[in-house]
């Protein structure tokens, strides 16, 4: 199956959407066969160090079944999230899928972004035959190293977003490039895909630096940095973020390479915070622009309002409370995803979990709209991985500037599993 453009206008299915939402309630679900909710059991991080992405995690995914229950649910049926918290933790994460098969009923399980949690969840989803649809970023989907129960259909992988990334950074920013990376397996993953990719460019990752996720302050490793570097590529997550990134600043002052960074260095973090001054002009990569651009399509527009931020990607309740941006629109991309494999499949209950499955491995491309608004993406149902456009924003004047767009074939690789060759 492809999904493919609709012969509505871009307007035209907007407000059709509109048009949709203001139906009475019963007339929405009116031609169900079951009146019975689908049930997607949402694991999220609530508490750990995941806990800012899980908050938003679950604002993205509220807005988005609001939206496809307006519309009407799939296949005629309201959907329902039971929520479960995983701590950020693996273990909790696979006692996590374990109650929404078995306790919960749930038709599939979903959302789980840190990759430990992943890697530690997916084999129990597959031993409980439970779909277990990811927006985690990380390479371990597509490797081959889980199963055919897990997909990714909503978010880039890290190999697909530096294999992107690394032309700009030798060509614009220099040959001589160290890494900052967390001590875990998203960190392994730039790691393991970086050098390769820097290497490819004509340059050289002269230094790895590990760093552990759960680290509270930083100034002592970076006198590790060589003092050749000519980039210096950071990617952190966790509570202690703005700390890193000013902790960084105080270190180089005005002595600083280049500056290459993956905004999971700052999401949820204010840009303009005190002590962030240095990153003036400094680059970063964004799965999507947090600050809203001039040529903001109205697809994004649309899914800016719907989750509830502002053109600075702060909450419009609390403009102190910054959203995880480049990140949680995977929860509402792949909710449509789920949405669209679901009625390509009539997919009516567990017993059609393995028709949904392969529905959406037929899928190739997602066009760029109201389901889609980060961009358009091309899925590989054989690796279960989506891939999509890339981009680099640069600080100016406070605010994070789009400077360049990769392309989706900037960010494909050779596939190195074919999931549908494995048996349900």
């Amino acid at each position: 199956m492809t999904l493919k453009p609709t012969d509505l206008t871009r307007r035209g299915a907007l407000k059709g959407l509109g048009a949709a939402a203001t139906l009475p309630l019963w007339t929405r679900y009116a031609g169900a066969q079951s009146a019975e909710p689908i049930k997607i059991g949402f694991q999220v991080h609530r508490t750990g160090i995941g806990a800012a992405y899980g908050r938003w995690y679950d604002r993205t995914t509220q807005a988005a079944v609001a939206m496809i229950n307006e519309a009407g649910g799939i296949n005629g049926r309201p959907v329902e999230i039971i929520a479960e918290d995983d701590g950020t933790d693996a273990k909790r994460g696979a006692e996590v899928i374990e109650k929404f098969a078995t306790q919960h009923n749930c038709d599939i399980a979903y959302g789980t972004l840190f990759s430990h949690v992943v890697i530690g969840s997916a084999p129990r989803a597959g031993e409980l035959k439970l779909p277990y649809f990811v927006v985690s970023e990380g390479h371990h989907v597509a490797s081959g190293m889980l199963n055919r129960y897990t997909l990714q259909p909503g978010i880039t992988d890290v190999k697909s977003q530096v294999q992107a990334m690394a032309p700009f950074i030798t060509d614009q920013l220099g040959k001589k490039v160290t890494m900052i990376f967390p001590d875990y397996g998203f960190g392994y993953d730039h790691r393991d895909n970086l050098v390769p990719a820097i290497e490819a460019n004509g340059g050289e990752v002269i230094e790895l630096i590990a760093i552990p996720p759960t680290e509270t302050s930083f100034t002592k490793y970076f006198p590790k940095i060589p003092r050749e570097t000519e980039v210096l590529y950071h990617v952190m997550v966790g509570p202690a973020v703005l700390t890193f990134v000013k902790e960084l600043g105080e270190f180089f002052g005005p002595q600083a390479p280049e500056i290459f960074g993956f905004i999971d260095s700052l999401e949820a973090v204010n840009i303009g915070s005190p002590g962030l001054e240095f990153l003036e002009g400094t680059y970063f990569w964004e799965g999507m622009c947090r600050h809203a651009q001039p040529d903001q399509s109205e697809f994004e527009t649309l899914y800016r309002e719907k989750v509830g931020v502002d053109d600075r990607g702060a909450s419009l309740a609390d403009p102190k409370d910054v959203s995880t941006y480049a990140h949680m629109f995977g929860c509402w991309e792949t909710l449509n995803v789920i949405k669209a494999g679901m009625e390509a499949s009539g997919y009516s209950g567990p017993s059609d979990r393995a028709a949904l499955i392969e529905a959406v491995e037929a899928m190739t491309d997602m066009p760029e709209g109201v389901e889609h608004p980060q961009g358009p993406k091309l899925f590989n149902g054989k690796t279960h991985q989506v891939f999509g456009q890339q981009y680099i924003s640069q600080v100016q004047d406070g605010v994070l500037t789009r400077v360049h767009t990769t392309s989706i074939e900037d960010g494909m690789y050779p596939d190195e599993v074919d999931y549908t060759t494995q048996s349900f």
